[in-house]
Order: C-alpha cells, then structure tokens, then sequence
C-alpha cells in the first residue's frame, strides 16, 4: 500500500549564498568535497538546521556550523536558520575548506 499523500514539506529549503554557489560550481572542486557540501545541505534540510554535531554561536544562536566530511576532515560549512520568516528556512552562508 502506498503512502497517504503528504502535500507539507518534511523539512526546511535550504538556500545557497553566493560564494557557496560560485564554490559548487567551480569545476576544480574536488567531488568528495562536493558530495560533502551535498550530503551536508540534505541534512540541513531533514533537520531544520539543527544537524547533529553542529554547534551554534554563543553570541548568534541562529547560526551554526557543522564539519564536513569524515570527522569534519574537509572543512567547515556554516548555515544561518531564519525560523522567524514567513517561509521558514536556512541559509549556507560560507564553507571553509582544509
């Protein structure tokens, strides 16, 4: 039997900045770090923002960061969750690579 058509997203649009969508776009980056950078905005989506192991900022509790690739062994990848607006969402603001 199929599953009862459910017309609410399950989770939150993740949205790309500027410089994380020059970055993914760049033809020299490497596809583990790509896949990464994927995997990573998949979760943030599912989760709300809230991606197990990420931290967020003690001064702005709105943004996170969250490691990338085994143990964060690729780099950084930090996201703002704008749960106030009226399409509630996150925001990839910046990836830091290793």
């Amino acid at each position: 039997m199929s599953e009862p058509y459910n017309p609410e997203p399950e989770g939150w649009p993740c949205l790309l900045s500027a410089e994380v969508d020059a970055l993914l776009a760049d033809l020299a980056l490497p596809a583990d770090v790509f896949g990464a950078i994927i995997a990573v905005s998949v979760q943030i989506n599912e989760t709300k923002g809230y991606v197990p192991g990420s931290t967020a900022s003690a001064r702005w509790p709105q943004q996170h960061r969250v490691p990338l690739g085994p143990d964060g062994s690729l780099g950084v990848a930090e996201y703002v969750i704008v749960a106030d607006a009226d399409v509630p969402h996150c925001v990839r603001t910046r990836v830091q690579l290793f």
